[in-house]
């Protein structure tokens, strides 16, 4: 890696408080230097560890998302220890995007790299500067190895990092973490809400074995027990199209007559309008099954299974075929509304229903068969509704809280894009 001619004469970022706008350019120094950070290597054995758990390059979550959950100390090894504030990073593939500001001390696994930002006064921008795409293509792009490559630490450390003076930094770091502190409130308010709605479902419907809910809304609490089925008798379960007229790779396009579901476009949160293809009319018309219609319900069958979507009248595309790993769930009886089965298919005794019926290893799967035979407890229609109505009203509040945190992160993106001035790197 080298500098270019501009980091070599200093940098000015494109938006900077008042008090600042006078005080010169920026000074760029490499965050391996002594002034800007340290590459913790304080290994330390197992029997040294006073913890049962450590930080892995699996753990730690994407999008400097934090970490998911700790992993229990393997019999024996090594580890880096880290302290509260330390900069993880995950220094292996498929995991070289993670990274992490520790909230708390701890232990490392080998393949995450440690870094102690140097505090000015207890404060540093560091972690500012390398939580970016900026920094993770960096490190990508030095990666070495073919299997599993890994980051090279020398070249992190020679990883360009422009800073002002302290007073400056002090200013950025404040500013920025205040927008962080606004987005851990609205996401532990996003939190809630889910852990409302799972809490809430866990009443509205019956457990296992049992034809009643803890909760019933006032109306209903005398109009007796549930009726308990199997989806055969309810719901078509149709099954995509698998002949010889099965969309081909390049019969595939951006934009087209039928949109054709792939599996990232049915996720655990309903339909994601991503990375969609298409296919013409003429192919639409050529296939047999598989087509849908407004009410139904999709499930994933193959891979992520047991995943749903519904396809309401919200849903921006009229014309819409499900591929080979999914099936559509038709309701062909007056006993149960389509809303109140979009509901149920988030409900605990499904999932645990559809995990053990799931099979396979490398690749999870479902069969027609099996999903026919999935059990579901329903009230009376108009009880139905009332459920579909309530959880829908808290989906509507989890959509509308999530696009607020989405927003206030995207904010603090772009802010930072105007606080830190560009500072091209080159790997050598």
């Amino acid at each position: 890696m080298r500098m270019s001619k501009q980091e070599e004469k200093g940098l000015v970022p494109a938006l900077r408080f008042p008090e600042f706008r006078d005080k010169g350019e920026w000074e760029v120094k490499k965050l391996g230097d002594k002034d800007v950070s340290n590459f913790v290597k304080n290994r330390v054995a197992l029997s040294e560890l006073n913890i049962d758990t450590y930080v892995s390059t699996e753990n730690i979550l994407p999008d400097f998302g934090g970490i998911a959950s700790a992993s229990k100390l393997p019999p024996s090894g090594s580890f880096t220890a880290y302290r509260k504030d330390d900069i993880l990073i995950a220094n292996i593939r498929p995991y070289l995007k993670k990274i992490w500001v520790a909230n708390r001390s701890g232990a490392a696994s080998n393949d995450v790299v440690v870094v102690r930002p140097k505090a000015t006064n207890g404060y540093s921008l560091v972690p500012f500067l390398l939580k970016n795409d900026v920094f993770i293509n960096y490190v990508m792009t030095g990666a070495k190895g073919v299997k599993m490559p890994r980051g090279d630490i020398s070249l992190m450390k020679e990883y360009p990092v422009a800073l002002p003076n302290p007073e400056e930094q002090q200013k950025i770091a404040d500013c920025l973490a205040s927008i962080d502190e606004l987005v851990t409130f609205q996401t532990q308010k996003l939190n809630g809400l889910k852990t409302h709605k799972t809490g809430l479902m866990q009443q509205l419907f019956p457990a296992e074995g049992e034809t009643l809910p803890k909760l019933r809304f006032p109306g209903f609490r005398d109009k007796g027990d549930w009726e308990l089925d199997v989806f055969d008798k309810l719901v078509d379960v149709v099954d995509g199209d698998r002949g010889t007229n099965y969309p081909k790779a390049d019969e595939f396009s951006d934009s087209g007559f039928c949109l054709f579901l792939n599996a990232k476009n049915v996720t655990k949160n309903g339909f994601k309008f991503k990375d969609l293809q298409f296919i013409t009319k003429e192919k639409d018309e050529a296939l047999r099954k598989g087509k849908l219609q407004r009410k139904d319900v999709v499930l994933t069958t193959r891979g992520s299974v047991g995943q749903f979507a519904y396809f309401t009248e919200d849903v921006p595309y009229e014309n819409m075929r499900i591929n080979s790993g999914m099936v559509i769930l038709r309701v062909k009886s007056k006993k149960v509304i389509p809303d109140y089965l979009y509901a149920f298919s988030k409900s605990y005794p499904l999932a645990m229903h559809i995990e053990n019926i799931a099979f396979g290893n490398a690749q999870q799967q479902l069969t027609v068969a099996g999903i026919k035979k999935i059990p579901i407890c329903y009230p009376e229609p108009e009880e139905q509704q009332k459920i579909a109505d309530c959880l829908a009203s808290i989906d509507e509040l989890i959509t509308a809280q999530t696009q607020k945190v989405e927003a206030l992160k995207a904010h603090k993106k772009g802010l930072m894009q105007q606080l830190f001035p560009a500072v091209e790197t080159e790997c050598a």
